[in-house]
């Protein structure tokens, strides 16, 4: 028992630091991406498109990463995608020192592939719990590595911008390689076990079945609505700021922020979910999510933005977790790749959907626009959310058992 409570906190401590080297190293494409396309893009319409390709492939890579780790093991995939972040920062780097906006765009795109990879981390940590209530803990404490990633990759992307003097950000994405591999000699160090019987050739119901429950609609509009609205606002946040006049390393500082509220509340997150569980977390997190929104509203200064993006991060995180928690409940060992993989690809969808929007929106509406427009769909997410608790009272087992019965 001892030594599996070893094997278990080992585990979730090195996904955590897996986490912080990923997000250290998306973070710089977080705070510069838009940026750096609106110097490089044709038209200044297209500035967040490398942010948005990045996006686009997290969720085409999704559903085979889920699978390739459903047959394989999670380790694998974890080390595939640390090894395409690194090229990915790398021909992102080449792309700016070349004048390049595909070849940014390309650079950007692989950075998504990781991002695909590392979107497992806190699944891995759910299924690495001993018990089931640690389930949503163990997600908690992974994410707690974006701290760390808060803390240092804005601040890395920042200092390390000026480092080729004559092509300014390309050292940025250059110091993101260094942190793609840090986290490849991580994850390539998991003691995850391998696939079980029952997870490869147990009993699996039709995928409709499946997303026909509430709990599963729940889960995946809630993580959809978090981390679309998540990414529209935080993606035109850089070039808000600096349209306001407060220059570059604003952005950078406004990253942080963010950052820090998204990932800061993971030590109490949790357990909150486990004390009163997911759906009220998930009411909470609508509830948080939209008064970072029309707080916005209240000034232009960098404090005013520094505090709806970090309020908006915390938001974003109540929703993640508890909506990870919630997915958890909807399925079967067997059926886990699957449904996994799905929710991915349509979070990454809608959020693929966001990226691309933000910029233009941002650029000929302006910033009371952005953060007005992602309102209804919080106010959709928690009627979804509601109406998900009146209709789906049944207990988790009680509702598989039916289902089971359903597809014998």
């Amino acid at each position: 028992m001892l030594r599996r409570a070893a094997s278990f906190r080992s585990t979730v401590f090195r996904l955590a630091v897996a986490q912080a080297l990923y997000l250290g190293g998306t973070a710089i494409a977080f705070a510069f991406s838009g940026i750096i396309g609106g110097r490089l893009a044709p038209d200044p319409s297209l500035s967040t498109l490398p942010a948005a390709l990045m996006t686009v492939a997290t969720m085409l890579t999704t559903i085979p990463a889920s699978l390739l780790m459903g047959r394989f093991g999670r380790r694998i995939g974890f080390v595939a995608g640390a090894a395409a972040g690194s090229v990915g920062a790398g021909v992102a780097a080449w792309g700016i020192a070349q004048g390049s906006f595909a070849l940014f765009c390309a650079g950007n795109a692989l950075l998504g592939t990781y991002q695909a990879f590392a979107m497992y981390y806190r699944f891995a940590a759910a299924e690495a719990a001993d018990e089931r209530g640690k389930g949503a803990q163990a997600v908690g404490w992974v994410l707690t590595g974006g701290i760390a990633a808060a803390l240092l990759g804005p601040s890395i992307g920042a200092w390390s911008r000026t480092a080729i003097p004559t092509v300014e950000f390309a050292g940025s994405y250059l110091a993101a390689v260094p942190l793609s591999l840090l986290a490849l000699g991580v994850v390539a160090t998991l003691a995850l076990a391998p696939p079980s019987a029952s997870v490869t050739a147990g009993a699996r119901r039709p995928l409709g079945l499946i997303a026909r429950q509430p709990v599963f609609i729940a889960a995946v509009v809630n993580a959809v609505v978090a981390y679309a609205v998540m990414s529209f606002v935080m993606t035109a946040s850089p070039l808000a700021i600096v349209a306001a006049g407060h220059g570059v390393d604003a952005a950078a500082s406004l990253t942080r922020w963010h950052l820090l509220g998204m990932f800061a509340p993971s030590f109490v997150t949790g357990k909150l979910v486990a004390r009163i569980g997911p759906v009220s977390v998930l009411l909470a997190g609508g509830a948080v999510v939209l008064a970072s929104l029309f707080g916005a509203l209240a000034g232009n200064s960098a404090l005013h933005f520094n505090a709806a993006l970090l309020v908006l991060g915390v938001g974003w995180n109540l929703l993640y977790v508890a909506a990870t928690a919630l997915l958890t409940q909807s399925y079967w060992p067997a059926e886990r790749a699957r449904v996994q993989g799905l929710n991915e690809f349509l979070v990454f969808g809608g959020t693929a959907a966001a990226s691309l929007a933000a910029g233009a929106v941002q650029t000929k509406l302006g910033w009371e626009i952005v953060t007005q427009s992602a309102a209804p769909l919080v106010i959709l997410a928690m009627g979804v959310t509601s109406w998900a608790a009146l209709h789906g009272r049944k207990r988790p087992a009680e509702a598989l058992d039916a289902d089971r019965q359903q597809s014998s």
